[in-house]
Order: C-alpha cells, then sequence, then structure tokens
C-alpha cells in the first residue's frame, strides 16, 4: 500500500542537486534532513536551512543512525561520488530497511551496475530526480527509467514558439496526450520545476517524458 502525506526524505549531499531537490521537498510539506560531509559547505547553507542541515558522512552507519535513517520514506544520495551514492542506498536498504532509495549516477557506465545491486532507481539527469519524487507522491506510479532504456518512453523537448498556441498558457490548461510527464521548463538557460499553474512563455523549452508513439501528438500541442 503506497503511504500518502508527508515523507521524510534523507538527502545526502548538499551540492547544486541536493540543495534544490531538498529545497522543492520541503515546499511541498515534506520532512526533509540534508547530510554532507564538507563542513563549509554545512556552514553556508546553516542560515538557510538551520535544523535540516547537518554534517556528516552518509558512508557511515553511526551517523545514519544520528540522523533517524530508520524511519526514512526516502534516501536520496547525490553526492558527486558514484561509489558513495552506491554505499548510502545499500546501507539504507540492507541496514535500516528503507523502503525507497534513489540515486544519483555521475558516470552513466556505473548505472547498470547500481541496478543489479538493487538500488530502486539510478538517475542521470538530475532534473528528473524531483520529479520521480513527486509522481510517486501523487500517484504511486514512477515511470520506470527501464522503460526509457527500452525506448517505450522517450524524453522530448518542445519549444513554445512565437505562433505556438500553448504561450502564455499555464502547464494545467493544455490538453496534453495521456500519461505524459513534464520534467522540466528551460527559460533563459535556467531549468525550472515545472508546476500546473507555471505559465508558458515564448522561447521555453519544456522537456517532457511520454510513450514514444505519442510523441508527434505531443509536438502538434506546441506547434
Amino acid at each position: 500500500m503506497h503511504k500518502r502525506g508527508p515523507m521524510y526524505v534523507i538527502v545526502v549531499g548538499a551540492g547544486k542537486v541536493g540543495y534544490y531537490l531538498a529545497k522543492a521537498l520541503i515546499q511541498e510539506g515534506h520532512e526533509v534532513l540534508v547530510l554532507e560531509k564538507d563542513r563549509k559547505t554545512v556552514e553556508s547553507l546553516r542560515d538557510e536551512l538551520g535544523e535540516l542541515i547537518a554534517y556528516g558522512d552518509g558512508c557511515e552507519i553511526r551517523t545514519m543512525s544520528e540522523v533517524g535513517m530508520g524511519r526514512a520514506n526516502v534516501v536520496v544520495a547525490v553526492t558527486g561520488d558514484d561509489e558513495d551514492n552506491l554505499v548510502i542506498c545499500q546501507m539504507a536498504k540492507r541496514k535500516f530497511g528503507v523502503p525507497r532509495t534513489i540515486a544519483r549516477v555521475n558516470d552513466p557506465k556505473n548505472e547498470e551496475l547500481f541496478r543489479e545491486l538493487g538500488i530502486d532507481q539510478t538517475v542521470s539527469s538530475t532534473r528528473i530526480i524531483f520529479n520521480l519524487l513527486e509522481q510517486q507522491i501523487e500517484t504511486g506510479q514512477v515511470i520506470p527509467l527501464a522503460a526509457l532504456k527500452k525506448g517505450e518512453i522517450e524524453v522530448v523537448e518542445a519549444n513554445v514558439t512565437s505562433g505556438s498556441s500553448v504561450a502564455g498558457l499555464k502547464i494545467g490548461q493544455i490538453d496534453l496526450p495521456p500519461n505524459t510527464l513534464i520534467i522540466s521548463v528551460i527559460r533563459d538557460d535556467h531549468a525550472m520545476i515545472p508546476h500546473s499553474d507555471t505559465k508558458l512563455r515564448e522561447g521555453d523549452s519544456v522537456i517532457a517524458m511520454i510513450k514514444a508513439d505519442r510523441e508527434k501528438e505531443l509536438r502538434a500541442v506546441f506547434e
């Protein structure tokens, strides 16, 4: 049975990805703890995140116990080191029984290995991580990245041109093909996580996940 309501999410790694992810999750009302082993990074984020950021090595069992990993619903390891991310997720699952682990993969060559070792999701595109969590929270369903690998699902970029019928519309107002997941809106070279009330502007690029056979339908919507 899918657990609804706020989750306790431990994010290991307070780089750009971890920071951005934590902020988004906090906004959505989840309990979040960011764990970071670089003291300077922790100090620089202390004013903003307060007690939500902790100094410590996510690979150490003692640290894991101290931050309450045993009650976490999700552990997301997004450090810059694939081996650390793998170890953190393995320990979270095996030692602490965390139901769901997501690892950032910096080197795509490691993706297969991570999967063989039982990590629930490996994500090489940082933009997708939050949306995977969001999908899980809201519907209990996640588009499996394995489907991406098989080519059943594609990541498609569609541009909002000057004559586009969707320019000026909110994402929630657009009639999208079934099971389309909009991952990101890129505006002025800045990727943002979209919500249903995000208004599209001329010049935006929309990144979406969609079943391969519906790509033409999606493109038609943006023309």
